[in-house]
């Protein structure tokens, strides 16, 4: 197999794994019928995968530094397997907890490992293009993974959804194992030199904004299936159907946020996409009555959400291009604890049985992301020109 079609697979793999953390928004209400617990309670199925995620990545990364990258590709395979057994076989929320849990970990370990294979497969000078094909199959989950999921769970139970990944996944320990070389992984880099570049007040910032916008990100996505069911009474099929199209507007910001940032820059890119973000929370809370209003601006919130990513990757770059990887890391996990803490607040906003809360106070955070952006432009340019002097 030559290593364009190895990195082909990887992506592909890349799928399943996000499906797995994606596809339980889109059948929040499923599982918490299943299972005996309110939507606001089952949505905190997402808060301990986000946190496992981020804390557990890197500690398990360290730890297993000295492997060699295919065997910690089917260790993270292997993890997420046992985090799909236990959501099959073990009865009750608190199990099915500590199961996202274990598949939020093999989560983080998979596409960070797989980053690291594929810029080693690519050809030189080709390695981006690599690294964002993983990228695209993970965020594909949300295009196809999530309405596919919501389907399933309509027609069948929703463990159905979790068969297809646990036996693909299978599949995917066996490919890997035959096709993927053995390379040698890089040295650790101790968490105490990843958490000293917090230190410094313009990636303390930037990096603040990342957890703020991605707060108001999950408020909104993690409760947006019992929105639409609720406040603009769509069945199961429409549901689906406009889970698709903001998974398709997601790909579209990713894809606006690079496009953007090369033609405005990234810091008018990242403002004005989180000011995008906040008037259309805040519309959707005004036109919620009528279902083309709200959809139409819950697709512009989505197209605005996600041109932050790549926007936000290269601003902390730019700023640390000494320690980009690092940075990237340290995104990463802000973004995950930005998950968790979002399903988290929208547990308590949805608890009172109105979906509404969820919107404006979606809205709030990223608007809150949006000043802090602001206000920082200031602070991290002259910042940033000291560092350059000093060099």
């Amino acid at each position: 197999m030559s290593n364009a079609w190895k990195i082909y697979m990887l992506a592909l793999i890349s799928f399943l794994v996000g499906t797995s953390q994606f596809v339980i928004a889109g059948i929040l209400d499923k599982v918490a019928s299943s299972v005996g617990v309110s939507i606001a309670t089952a949505g905190q199925l997402i808060t301990v995968f986000a946190l496992a995620n981020a804390i557990g990545t890197p500690i398990i990364m360290m730890a297993t530094a000295k492997l060699d990258r295919r065997k910690q590709l089917l260790l993270a395979l292997i993890i997420l397997l046992v985090g799909i057994a236990s959501t099959l076989a073990l009865p009750g929320f608190i199990f099915l907890m500590a199961s996202r849990i274990i598949l939020g970990v093999a989560s983080g370990v998979f596409v960070v490992t797989a980053y690291a294979v594929v810029a080693e497969l690519a050809p030189s000078g080709r390695q981006g293009r690599a690294m964002s094909n993983v990228a695209m199959g993970f965020s594909t989950s949300l295009v196809f993974g999530v309405p596919i999921g919501r389907v399933i769970a309509a027609a069948y139970d929703w463990k159905t959804i979790f068969w297809g990944i646990g036996l693909l996944s299978l599949l995917a320990v066996f490919i890997i194992a035959r096709v993927i070389p053995a390379t040698k992984g890089e040295a650790p880099v101790s968490l105490g030199k990843q958490l000293a570049l917090l230190k410094r007040p313009q990636l303390a910032i930037a990096l603040g904004v990342t957890f703020f916008a991605f707060i108001g990100y999950s408020i909104v996505n993690t409760y947006i299936t019992p929105f639409l069911s609720s406040v603009v009474s769509i069945n199961d099929r429409g549901v689906s159907v406009i889970l698709f199209v903001l998974g398709i507007a997601s790909l579209i910001g990713s894809k606006a946020g690079g496009f953007f940032s090369d033609r405005i820059g990234t810091s008018r890119t990242l403002i004005g996409g989180l000011i995008v973000q906040a008037l259309a929370l805040v519309f959707v809370y005004v036109a919620y009555g009528s279902i083309g209003a709200a959809v139409s601006l819950l697709i512009i919130w989505m197209i605005a959400a996600w041109t932050f990513g790549p926007s936000q990757n290269y601003n902390l770059v730019s700023a640390a291009p000494e320690a980009s990887g690092i940075m990237l890391s340290l995104n990463s996990s802000f973004v995950q604890l930005g998950f968790a803490v979002g399903a988290g607040i929208g547990g308590i906003a949805s608890g009172g049985g109105s979906m509404l809360p969820i919107i404006w106070m979606g809205a709030a955070a990223v608007a809150l992301a949006a000043f802090i952006s602001i206000v920082s432009v200031g602070l991290v340019r002259p910042s940033l020109k000291k560092m350059l002097r000093k060099s």
